[in-house]
């Protein structure tokens, strides 16, 4: 359970990055009203994940799912760029995530 409790933070933190994105400096209140409730939601499961995860884990691949959810959706949603330095970077978040979830 602490797990799930973890991809779903990790989810959160990708919808709340995104909605603070477009209240374009928190002017704009229905995104605001979205990443705080968002933000409050992760942090959490996050707190949840943490009682039987351990620490370093558990902030590790929360951090990494909302890296890497929000480089995603940057590119899809937004057209951030996409050039050969970001995709190794992101690669790079990937293989950390994983070594620690095999670690744990």
């Amino acid at each position: 359970m602490p797990w799930v409790c973890l991809l779903l933070a990790g989810l959160l933190e990708i919808v709340w990055a995104f909605s603070m994105k477009q209240s374009q400096g928190f002017t704009r209140l229905f995104p605001t009203a979205i990443t705080f409730v968002t933000m409050i939601g992760s942090f959490a499961l996050l707190s949840v994940a943490m009682q039987r995860l351990p620490l370093g884990t558990a902030y590790a691949i929360w951090t990494g799912i909302g890296a890497l959810g929000a480089f995603v959706v940057g590119i899809v949603v937004l057209g951030d760029p996409v050039t050969p330095a970001r995709l190794a970077a992101a690669a790079l978040i990937l293989s950390g995530l994983v070594l620690m979830k095999l670690s744990a």
